[in-house]
């Protein structure tokens, strides 16, 4: 290529594990329009804290990453935290909960809701 080569980041992925608590989820409310947004908000014990919420709305303004009959939600703000980022699904003697694997996070919390970047 000649000239200048622009850098696409990478979005977010979705572990088979999310999609397919994401996939039973939707299936138990019924409605296959509903979307998991991802987002991050001030707070939390490392500065950062992750948040998750069903969305059936897309505003102009968010990205919407589709993984086959799922979809990701992220608003302008937080998707710039969490470019590269992995959403997962886990289940443990903590109970069952969406988490995020995030590359760009310099410290964390022991809980895994809270970071730094």
């Amino acid at each position: 290529m000649s000239g200048a080569e622009s850098f696409v980041p990478t979005p977010l992925l979705l572990s088979d594990s999310a999609r397919k608590r994401l996939q039973a989820l939707i299936a138990e409310e019924n409605n296959p329009e509903l979307k998991l947004r991802v987002y991050v908000t001030g707070g939390g014990c490392s500065g950062f804290q992750y948040g998750f919420d069903f969305a059936e709305d897309v505003t102009e303004d968010d990205t919407l990453i589709p993984f086959g009959e799922v979809s990701l939600v992220v608003d302008p703000l937080s998707y710039q935290y969490l470019v590269g980022s992995t959403v997962d699904f886990e289940e443990g003697l903590a109970g069952a909960r969406f988490r995020i694997q995030n590359p760009n996070a310099t410290t964390t919390c022991g809980c895994g809701a809270s970071f730094m970047v």
